[in-house]
């Protein structure tokens, strides 16, 4: 099962990396009127350069999960080390057909390796979205720059569909295709709920508000 397990991961990690790294996948050509004022807004620049990167709010989301988790289930079996059902349980967890794993090794192992699991999920499904639909964002034009002469635009009701029509940077082009859905707001959901979600039952008999104090208390401080 571990096995299986693996190779489900690699498959996944490498799905996303292709999605994320090459052009395996094209992005879906959505066309747009001429002079359309609705993709006409200002350029603001790379999201590199904004006030929270991207770089930040992934590292977050990769770290910030992966701390709490660690920290509170390390809390949690110290909690239990103490308490007289320690005695009663086992010390060692068989893992596939070699190994054998401290009950807090595993814990953490299996908690981390399912975020990681979903985390990769949700990129390839937004991946997925933002190249199927290829949703313009709202500067689109402003990258795109179309030659409107070349075009024909002598009526702002033409409609222009072939990639060649943009002069502009490729590379703001391509991300002005790939605007939906959103990706850092996709991983940010994900990184909230499953926090939520996994400490919402409380393992053996811990209660769930010696855990919800444990989690509170690491964020505020």
């Amino acid at each position: 099962m571990l096995y299986f397990q693996l190779v489900i991961m690699a498959g996944t990690v490498m799905l996303a990396y292709y999605f994320e790294y090459t052009d395996t996948f094209s992005v879906h050509v959505q066309g747009f009127f001429c002079y359309d004022t609705t993709y006409t807004k200002p350029y603001l620049g790379p999201e590199d350069s904004s006030a929270v990167p991207p770089v930040l709010l992934y590292a977050l989301v990769a770290g910030l999960p992966t701390l709490l988790i660690t920290i509170t289930e390390t809390v949690l079996f110290l909690v239990q080390y103490t308490s007289k059902e320690f005695d009663r349980s086992e010390k060692t967890v068989a893992t596939g057909d070699c190994c054998y794993l401290n009950p807090l090794v595993r814990r953490t192992f299996r908690f981390l390796g399912v975020y990681t699991f979903g985390l990769f999920t949700v990129d390839i499904f937004v991946n997925a979205g933002q190249v199927v639909t290829g949703n313009l964002a709202p500067y689109f034009l402003t990258v795109c720059k179309p030659n409107y002469t070349a075009l024909g635009c002598q009526q702002a009701l033409r409609y222009i569909s072939h990639q060649e029509a943009c002069t502009g940077n490729q590379d703001d082009i391509l991300r002005a295709r790939k605007t939906f859905p959103s990706k850092e707001a996709a991983l940010s959901v994900y990184a909230a709920l499953y926090l939520a979600v996994s400490y919402s039952a409380p393992p053996l008999r811990l209660s769930l508000c010696v855990r919800f104090k444990i989690h509170l208390f690491m964020v505020n401080y």
